[in-house]
Formats: structure tokens, C-alpha cells, sequence
């Protein structure tokens, strides 16, 4: 085979690859809770949600909150997959500095975090929007913060925010989902209501197309040595 056939092939591969990563299939899932988080305690409330969904690693993944009441400030969350990746959905939002050591007094969250969110850091939200005082709404981008949240006030202005939800992109979606909050200062009380996942993985025909097209190529560069 002419090295410019084979180009031509690699290419071709490539096109079809892209062809079938665009084909996704998305799952939404809505968990019921009402469930109090402890009020100034840091054992928190801890939620497991198993799963089974179309197999393939993950593309994307987006997490819906409702939570009312309490004090915004107050919170810090998380979110663990069944197979590997680690997001810290909120962590003390508003906490920056001295003057700020409580965070923001809003009063719950009723939103989607995604890495990709227009409206940028939910931890600085108030510089995007004012809620006078309720929930925050809107698609948002997670805290991302992984610094214990008892950290001193200035430490979360400059901390690295690398625990987003891209970590659990290429791992199966399937298995125990983990969401865990807690209030970590005394007064106000909050409620989960529910809690959300929007998980991507690419539809199973795309997988069987790219499973076909590393074998074809792989066939003809063995023919090509040969």
C-alpha cells in the first residue's frame, strides 16, 4: 500500500471515529430526598445511587441540586463515581477572605453545575447575580475547590480548582454514585429536596463503529507488511 493510500485510509478512520463519538446517549436522573443536612456538623449527609445505564466511558457528566434553606455559606459537597473521579460541587461558596469568612447568606440552591457553564465559578456567584437572600438558580460551574473547608478564609481565593467533573470522563457510568453535603457552621438549616445526575456516554451503534474501523485498519496494515 502507497504510504498516500494509507494516509488517505487514516484518515478516512478518523472521519468515521469523530462520526460516531458525536453519536451520544444521554441519561437523565432525578433523585427524591428531603432529607435535613445536619446543621454544624461535619459528618454531613451522605446519599449512594446505584445506576445502569448504556455501557461506554463517560463524555460528560452534569449535576442538578435543590436545596432550600440554611445558609449558602455553610455548605460543602461532593461528588464520588462507581469507577474513579472526584468533584467538589461546593465548597463554603463566598468564602474569600477575612471579611467574607461565612461566604454567602442566600438561602439554597436550586441549579445545574457543569464544567462548561456560562455564568463561570459558583463559588464567587454573588459577582454574577444577587439573589436577595433565596435560591440560586441557573447552570453554573462546580466549586471545583479541593481544600478541607475549614481552611483559613484566603485560602479559597487562591486554591487550585481541579476537582471538577471532567474526572469522571472515560470511566463507566455504571455502580454506586455517592453525593455527600454538609453544614459546617452553626444557625439556618438546610434541605436536600433532590439531587440530580446528566451523565453522556456515547450510543452503543458508535462503539461497535469504532470497534469496526480499528479492525479494518489494523486488517490492512497487516497486508501492507505482508
Amino acid at each position: 500500500m502507497k504510504i498516500s493510500h494509507l494516509f488517505s485510509l487514516t484518515a478516512g478512520l478518523l472521519l468515521w471515529t469523530g462520526v460516531a463519538l458525536a453519536q451520544q446517549s444521554e441519561t437523565n436522573l432525578t433523585f427524591s430526598v428531603n432529607q435535613i443536612i445536619p446543621d454544624a456538623n461535619a459528618t454531613g449527609l451522605t446519599l449512594s445511587q446505584n445506576i445502569s445505564i448504556s455501557p461506554g466511558g463517560i463524555t460528560g457528566v452534569k449535576v442538578a441540586l435543590d436545596i432550600t434553606g440554611g445558609f449558602n455559606g455553610d455548605l460543602y459537597g461532593y461528588l464520588s463515581g462507581p469507577n474513579g473521579g472526584f468533584a467538589v460541587l461546593l465548597n463554603r461558596v463566598g468564602v474569600i477572605n477575612n471579611a467574607s469568612a461565612f461566604g454567602y447568606s442566600d438561602a439554597g440552591f436550586n441549579l445545574v453545575l457543569s464544567d462548561s457553564a456560562a455564568n463561570g465559578d459558583i463559588h464567587l456567584y454573588q459577582t454574577v447575580t444577587n439573589t436577595l437572600g433565596g435560591q440560586l438558580t441557573g447552570l453554573w460551574q462546580p466549586d471545583d475547590r479541593n481544600i478541607n473547608p475549614m481552611s483559613l478564609p484566603a485560602a479559597f481565593l487562591s486554591a487550585s480548582r481541579s476537582a471538577n467533573l471532567s474526572s469522571f470522563n472515560g470511566n463507566n457510568a455504571n455502580g454506586t454514585w455517592t453525593l455527600f453535603l454538609a453544614d459546617l457552621s452553626s444557625g439556618g438549616q438546610s434541605t436536600l429536596v433532590s439531587w440530580g445526575l446528566d451523565i453522556s456516554v456515547p450510543e452503543p451503534q458508535s462503539l461497535a463503529l469504532l470497534g469496526l474501523a480499528a479492525l479494518f485498519l489494523s486488517r490492512r496494515l497487516r497486508r501492507r507488511r505482508a
